[in-house]
């Protein structure tokens, strides 16, 4: 197991991703001044996204594994990203699911499916912890 994204799970026999990029924005407020260069102010963390690069191919993945995704984006929901050691990336949503087939057999059917995924941090790790472990403990 590569990672799980809410109930799916990225591996060589569903779908296999060979690329992992995240991106972490800071938002800055510029504000202009007479006779100086603008000041600026700090106002917190922005959007923490991750996209996705990999590949299925028949032999070793299902290519219903892009139709399960493509489900999970339907639901407008947020779900669990979770590393394949064990790491808590938080809550992340679909943004977008791009798919590319190439290689066809006689019947039409692809040989390889190439796919990109960008999911969008909705709540931190530590808070979606901190969460759980206090609602189950009684402390929230």
């Amino acid at each position: 197991m590569m990672m799980i994204f809410g109930v799916f799970i990225f591996s060589l026999k569903t779908a296999s991703y060979d690329q992992l990029q995240r991106k972490t924005a800071w938002r800055h407020a510029s504000n202009a001044r007479v006779g100086d260069m603008p000041a600026s102010q700090f106002l917190g963390r922005g959007d923490d996204t991750i996209t996705l690069n990999g590949s299925i191919v028949p032999e070793f993945g299902s290519q219903m594994s892009i139709s399960a995704i493509r489900l999970m984006g339907d639901t407008g929901t947020a779900f669990p990203l979770i590393g394949g050691k064990g790491k808590v990336y938080g809550l992340y949503r679909l943004d977008d699911l791009q798919e590319t087939q190439s290689y066809f057999f006689k019947d039409g059917k692809p040989r390889k499916i190439e796919f990109s995924m960008t999911l969008t941090q909705t709540m931190k790790a530590g808070t979606l912890v901190g969460n759980t472990l206090g609602r189950m403990v009684g402390l929230v």
